[in-house]
């Protein structure tokens, strides 16, 4: 693999950790997504799941397996993705992150369903380093763009950029009787951040004041990873296209995206 290789930036609306174990259409999208491109240097996940008062990255050689769920399958549980880590990595990151500060966090993170659940069918081997960076939940939407765009020089060093997350996801207004379907609100708010990441992604902080975003992002985080990829995409200069579209339960989309 040429390290040089400039690599693609993807938003993966990952939905229930089963997917880890399962094969459907969008864990088989995201599998011929991760046979269709070069062999990235290193990943830099964003995860929905690493929700923290400060904008960290896992900096440990040989990250953790964090199974952040209860009520599943132990199979899930046993789960294991035994990615090395990348120290040199997260140190570049704090570095094209500046003045943005990045801390490097040694013990207490690793890889979270966020990451392990998507990268299980991306790159089932396990042998690619992967390195997480938390979402800063005091930061404005913004505050995620701007630091994404920052990020995009990775991509020209071999790193794939992952952002792992859903569009829609409120829990509390799941439906199990629409198992491909979506209330109208969600549709709405989905087709609308279409909309902005196909032709405008820089603008998509404007998605805060959409009359459906209440409902369709109850709390931040699932959706933060997106606006990482909508800066990098806008550092490209050129919008990102979807991928493995759909909506499940009601209230969660599994729509996804890639820059290049």
């Amino acid at each position: 693999m040429n390290a040089t290789a400039r690599m693609p930036a993807v938003f993966i609306g990952h939905g229930s950790p089963m997917n880890t174990l399962e094969t459907n259409r969008y864990t088989e999208a995201w599998r011929a997504f991760g046979e269709s491109i070069p062999r990235p240097r290193a990943i830099l996940a964003i995860s929905a799941h690493w929700h923290t008062d400060a904008t960290a990255v896992t900096a440990m050689p040989r990250p953790k397996v964090i199974h952040d769920f209860y009520g599943f399958p132990p199979a899930l549980s046993q789960f294991d993705y035994p990615a090395p880590g990348s120290p040199e990595l997260a140190a570049e990151v704090a570095g094209i992150a500046k003045p943005t500060r990045v801390e490097m966090d040694h013990a207490s993170w690793g890889l979270d369903h966020g990451t392990w659940s998507v990268l299980a069918h991306v790159f089932p081997k396990a042998d690619i380093p992967v390195v997480q960076l938390s979402l800063h939940n005091q930061r404005d939407a913004d505050y995620h763009v701007t630091l994404g765009a920052a990020l995009a020089p990775l991509r020209s060093q071999g790193v794939l950029i992952l952002g792992s997350g859903n569009v829609v996801h409120n829990l509390r207004r799941i439906d199990f009787r629409r198992p491909d379907l979506a209330f109208d609100w969600a549709e709405r708010f989905d087709d609308d951040v279409k909309a902005i990441m196909t032709t405008r992604p820089g603008d998509i902080a404007q998605a805060e004041s959409h009359p459906d975003y209440a409902l369709s992002v109850p709390t931040p985080e699932h959706f933060l990873p997106l606006l990482y990829i909508a800066g990098l995409s806008q550092a490209a200069g050129k919008p990102a296209r979807p991928f493995a579209e759909g909506r499940t339960m009601g209230s969660i989309s599994m729509t996804g995206y890639i820059v290049d």
